[in-house]
């Protein structure tokens, strides 16, 4: 993905550029190719080689995926995490500080994408500020409209959407329809803040993808995946959409607007 989607850099041979296009013409240059995905079936490359070094890039815990440990990479792969997944209380209390008054907090997940400590870890938090929480689910674009429906039932008063990639490849969609029931929401990425969105906090994802671009070039040089240790990323970014904020009757407080990345307006 080029937003928030996971993606696992599969190299083989010795040089290429990045990303690459298959040289035919020029046998003797090796091949990377890059593949991307919205599911875990990308874990189909770690499975298919044991020797071809594996460059990732992902949101995820890649110890909790079995793709290799933090300190010592297992064989052929190592890469980047963003972090997505301990963002989310970070995203709770940046919500509150937008939302002071909001007491119903909502978490829209993928139920059939989702590790139940990650949701978990988010409960307390909430519950720190004097909240409650509404966890809604939805596994395809098409519950979309039936999830935002159900949380304004519900009368949530400030939602956080999950890293995931279902959302992050349709984030003008769920803006809109955080916008059509007037829900204050924060994101995990940057694009979804441009689309319209109240606000993300995540990690750079250029900045993500240049690591695993550097990480891809020590390996063609020579160095072993086992010997690069998986990294975090270098930056997180706050994006605050000002003209959102105005349209909910929000006032963002000079302080978040300070230290943001980004302000919209």
């Amino acid at each position: 993905m080029i937003a928030r989607r996971d993606f696992i850099t599969l190299l083989g041979g010795a040089a290429a550029a990045w990303p690459v296009v298959a040289r035919a013409q020029q046998p003797t240059l090796p091949v990377v190719a890059v593949l991307s995905s919205a599911s875990p079936e990308i874990l189909a490359a770690k499975n298919a080689t044991a020797t071809i070094p594996i460059v990732f890039a992902m949101g995820g815990d890649p110890t909790e995926l079995g793709l290799a440990s933090f300190n010592r990479p297992v064989g052929n792969v190592t890469g980047i995490t963003q972090y997505a997944f301990v963002l989310g209380t970070k995203r709770i209390q940046l919500l509150h500080d937008l939302v002071p008054k909001a007491r119903k907090f909502g978490i829209l997940i993928n139920p059939s994408n989702l590790r139940a400590s990650t949701l978990e870890s988010l409960r307390p938090a909430i519950q720190v500020l004097g909240g409650t929480v509404e966890v809604q689910g939805a596994t395809t674009e098409g519950d979309f409209d039936a999830a935002f429906a159900s949380l304004a039932q519900k009368g949530v008063e400030a939602l956080s959407v999950v890293p995931e990639s279902l959302f992050s490849t349709r984030a003008e969609r769920l803006v809109a329809l955080a916008a059509r029931y007037a829900i204050p929401t924060i994101y995990p990425e940057r694009e979804s803040a441009a689309a319209g969105g109240l606000c993300s906090y995540g990690a750079s994802i250029p900045a993500s993808y240049r690591q695993a671009g550097g990480y891809a070039a020590r390996i063609l040089k020579g160095e072993k995946p086992e010997d690069l240790p998986i990294v975090g990323p270098t930056k997180f970014d706050l994006v605050i959409n000002l003209k959102t904020a105005k349209a909910l009757g929000l006032t963002v407080p000079p302080i978040l607007q300070a230290t943001a990345d980004e302000v919209i307006e």
